[in-house]
């Protein structure tokens, strides 16, 4: 990446999530150089869909073109650690997907790897970096609610039953908890800091992984946090900061682009916010990393790698807690 230049994105593994953020890359026309696949089939047909210059039969092949500086990682979770720190060997910032990795060790280990090299490794913690929420830690840290007392959301779908599907897979990193439960236990740290305490409780599906787990987490402040993930029901998808003298509620669904009201104890609404974000907003996340980089920086502000370190440690928790082991766990 040449000074004053904008750094150009690889993706690795162009799926689903890929396509989201891409898609989103393009509205804000940032510069997507590349993209690779085991498959090159899968990467040509990618890059035709984008219109992306380059596509690559492999990571190895992606992550060495010289016309990429930073590679988004979008495969499976468990690929993850090894994704990043093959980008990170090849000298490339990373965003990865989240959950970060599968468990606290290997994201320690994308961590130090980055660290080593002087490279941006960033969790790709999209909801964080929307405007909506931007919004909420200003009000927030403006003492506005008064003293925050609880903070509480749910993350729940109806996504499959299929004991072969990615999410009911151990093999594949499968579970509500990583999948889901991410978003709320991340929101709870973002608010309101490292939990000084957990407990938890899940049901476990056919496979070993969860498909419902609840969570009570006590923070440094005093207040208590509450989430709920599920991935065979559909609940609210809503969420809320409340304070003594003041509340917000996030609407449906919170962990996206979406409104949200302050209310005040009186029940007075004192703040009517409704986002006006074009896509699906995951080209926030993707703005912050450049800029970063044109700081000449190699953490985030909104997420420091330090945090994603132990948050991934609390989802360890969470599953030591409710029996959840992944294989080749000790």
């Amino acid at each position: 990446m040449t000074t004053g230049s904008s750094p150009r994105w690889g993706i690795l593994g162009p799926g689903g999530i890929a396509r989201a953020f891409t898609s989103d890359l393009r509205t804000a026309g940032l510069d997507i150089a590349a993209v690779g696949s085991r498959r090159r089939e899968s990467a040509e047909a990618f890059a035709a869909d984008f219109g992306i210059a380059h596509a690559h039969g492999s990571y190895e092949d992606l992550v060495a073109d010289p016309d990429v500086d930073i590679v988004y990682i979008a495969t499976p979770h468990p690929m993850h650690a090894a994704n990043a720190l093959l980008a990170l060997e090849a000298g490339k910032h990373v965003l990865v997907e989240k959950p970060f990795t599968l468990t606290a060790v290997e994201a320690a280990a994308v961590r130090d790897a980055a660290a080593e090299r002087g490279l941006l490794a960033m969790e790709a913690m999209w909801t964080r970096y929307l405007p909506h929420m931007a919004r909420i830690r200003e009000i927030v840290a403006s003492g506005a609610l008064g003293e925050v007392r609880a903070v509480t959301a749910d993350h729940t779908q109806r996504i499959s039953s299929d004991p072969a599907h990615r999410l009911n897979a151990l093999e594949l990193g499968g579970g509500a908890l990583l999948d889901l439960g991410i978003y709320p236990v991340s929101f709870a740290w973002d608010l309101l800091g490292m939990p000084l305490s957990v407990v938890a409780s899940a049901r476990l599906g056919e496979t070993g992984a969860d498909t419902e787990v609840a969570t009570i987490m006590a923070h440094e402040s005093g207040a208590i946090s509450t989430t709920l993930s599920a991935s065979r029901a559909v609940g609210p998808n809503t969420a809320s900061v409340i304070g003594t003298d003041a509340r917000i509620d996030i609407a449906r669904v919170w962990y996206t682009p979406t409104s949200f009201r302050v209310v005040a104890h009186d029940g007075t609404v004192v703040e009517d916010y409704v986002s006006q974000v074009e896509g699906r907003g995951m080209q926030f996340q993707a703005l912050a990393a450049e800029r970063y980089l044109a700081e000449g920086r190699t953490d985030s502000d909104v997420l420091p790698i330090d945090e994603t370190v132990a948050i991934m440690a609390t989802l360890d928790e969470v599953r030591t807690l409710v029996g959840v082991r992944y294989p080749g766990e000790e």
